[in-house]
């Protein structure tokens, strides 16, 4: 397993090359309400998965990381005129593959469906005529716009987007919604940080995806930069010890991302 993994990451790098040593900043576009990918925790400090995982890469390279809240739905604006190196942030693949210069997947997610525990939901199918929230710009409102939930979507009384999953729950709590489509493990950290029991997460996905780090295209030499720091964090046991402290690790990928590395170069 080691000389395997050790053959991708050195693989890795030879692809990536150096890149110029004039970069000593690498700003990374995050949403701040976001957790646990990218958050403020009680210290005031932005922290989460992606973030971790980012200052570990930027610490290997000698970078200064730059840790920048953007409004999500401006985040191509700000990836485009270059404020931001990247998106790092639970950041969806599935159906924006030509869009992005990707790093491959590291983790596997799902959108799902949030109630409150004495809703009377069940199943996704007991949502029509209801009114659901979704997060501005986010891949739950592109699955719930996709054509493959297009009569899901079609029952539902309304759906409303947010600026931010706090304004969802407190919808919820006021009565003015009775769900919300969010990631499954935003949806965990979510119903961990508040009353235990209030909500409950329907067994069925919206649809299963996967998240990667988005650069602007043709951005090439800098994302294999930074994805062969990734490989060699996990080979050192670094981005598992992250995943488990931000209960995530049941969602990594990367073995899958390493095995079609392998295969393509056979």
């Amino acid at each position: 397993m080691k000389k395997r993994m050790l053959a991708v990451v050195m693989a890795a790098l030879m692809t990536a090359g150096v890149v110029s040593a004039e970069t000593t900043t690498f700003t990374v576009g995050f949403d701040a309400e976001y957790p646990p990918f990218g958050y403020m925790n009680d210290e005031g400090e932005y922290v989460g998965f992606d973030l971790d995982v980012a200052q570990l890469v930027c610490d290997n390279l000698g970078w200064e990381l730059v840790k920048k809240p953007i409004n999500w739905d401006s985040k191509d604006a700000e990836l485009n005129s270059g404020t931001i190196d990247c998106i790092w942030n639970g950041f969806t693949i599935n159906g924006r593959e030509d869009d992005y210069e990707w790093s491959p997947a590291y983790l596997n997610n799902e959108q799902v469906m949030v109630v409150a525990a004495d809703s009377g939901i069940e199943t996704l199918a007991d949502l029509a005529g209801k009114n659901v929230v979704v997060q501005a710009a986010s891949a739950a409102l592109d699955a719930l716009n996709s054509e493959d939930n297009a009569e899901l979507t079609a029952s539902f009384a309304s759906l409303t987007e947010n600026p931010d999953y706090n304004t969802a729950f407190m919808n919820i709590d006021a009565g003015a919604a009775d769900a919300v489509a969010v990631d499954i493990g935003v949806a965990k950290y979510q119903l961990a940080q508040r009353e235990e029991g209030k909500y409950i997460i329907l067994a069925e996905p919206i649809q299963s995806e996967q998240y990667g780090i988005g650069f602007k295209l043709e951005n090439t030499e800098m994302m294999e930069a930074v994805w062969a720091e990734v490989l060699k964090l996990y080979e050192d046991g670094k981005v598992q010890e992250l995943a488990e402290q931000y209960e995530v690790a049941d969602m990594l990928c990367i073995e899958d991302a390493i095995a079609e590395t392998e295969e393509a170069a056979e």
